[in-house]
């Protein structure tokens, strides 16, 4: 596992640099561990290196981990993979974020199945920047209709939004990353409680902070997957 220690000291190497030198508005960068299809042996790993906050795709793998590792109140699990409307009572259950909100139905069932004895789930609206058909996310007209709506679930917590740029072989699409960090910024402004852009993943991660993200999702990059 020294690998992934020392992937960890690199990222952590290159975050600081990005911030030092970007003019970041962001003193913290969250770093969420993307952990689909890895051991709990890893993910173990991971933690002993200072990062406690893993990102996951699959409910059912998902619930196996968050009960071998529940003894770890450290640990923050984000739902980062497409919810589908039978699947929203375990995030519900199991997880402390939802990154994936992309239409109405989805946050209400969140809301409730988000029980009294439980903090409100910190959510994310997720939002196809790209306007690429295989990915998942609402379009940009209809951001500020969703965001209205979730802000008013009591079992939810707005925090902000999250999208997955196009990748590009040699050419990052900058107005892509524009418009997310102004929808951002229109957010911040309109709800108190909006404080999260989730943007960047190991192929983008210098881009994600220049646009002022201030939580990246990594998976490749701390496990070399």
């Amino acid at each position: 596992m020294k690998n992934i220690e020392n992937n960890i000291k690199i990222l952590k190497k290159k975050i600081q640099y990005l911030l030092k030198n970007n003019n970041s508005l962001f003193k913290e960068i969250k770093i969420i561990a993307a952990s689909k299809n890895q051991s709990v042996e890893k993910i173990q790993t991971v933690l002993s290196s200072g990062i406690y906050e893993f990102g996951e795709n699959y409910i059912q793998e998902s619930i196996i981990k968050i009960n071998k590792l529940k003894k770890n109140n450290k640990i923050i699990w984000h739902f980062i993979g497409k919810l589908q409307s039978k699947k929203t009572k375990l995030v519900a259950q199991y997880f402390d974020w939802c990154q994936t909100i992309d239409r109405e139905k989805i946050a209400i069932l969140l809301n409730k199945h988000r029980t009294n004895k439980q903090l409100p789930i910190n959510v994310l609206m997720q939002i196809n920047i790209s306007k690429e058909e295989n990915k998942n996310g609402i379009c940009i007209k209809n951001y500020k209709k969703l965001a209205k709506i979730i802000s008013k679930m009591p079992h939810l917590n707005f925090r902000g939004i999250m999208a997955m740029p196009k990748k590009e072989k040699e050419v990052i699409k900058y107005y892509n990353y524009e418009n997310i960090r102004n929808i951002f910024n229109i957010l911040k402004n309109e709800y108190k409680s909006v404080d999260t852009l989730s943007l960047g993943t190991s192929f983008d991660i210098d881009t994600a902070l220049i646009y002022n993200s201030n939580m990246i999702r990594i998976g490749k990059d701390i496990f070399n997957r």
